[in-house]
């Protein structure tokens, strides 16, 4: 019995780290898209382009030939984006906005 307690205590502890070290990492993530937000903003108050403005051209061709998935795969391929980024990204140009 008080074996089966000692595990059921290390189980514990052990969730409890995990907890604590997804929340650590969540608060890193938060943090790092409210930078990248500001910095978007900045670059936009300054008039600097994303570089990659021929890739802007190339996926607004894609979406208007209603290849949104080719789109988000070329963004990719030439960003080295991650899947959700590139999204939002060809979501953002096929809206006309810039940044």
């Amino acid at each position: 019995m008080d074996n089966a307690l000692l595990w059921l205590v290390i189980a514990l502890l052990f969730l409890g780290v995990l907890a604590y070290a997804s929340q650590g990492t969540k608060s890193l993530e938060h943090r790092l898209a409210r930078v990248e937000r500001k910095l978007d903003l900045v670059l936009g108050h300054l008039g600097v382009d994303e570089p990659g403005t021929e890739l802007a051209g190339e996926v607004e061709a894609l979406l208007r030939q209603d290849k949104k998935i080719v789109a988000i795969k070329r963004y990719r391929e030439v960003t080295g984006a991650g899947l959700k980024e590139a999204k939002d990204a060809v979501e953002r140009i096929s809206r006309g906005e810039t940044r």
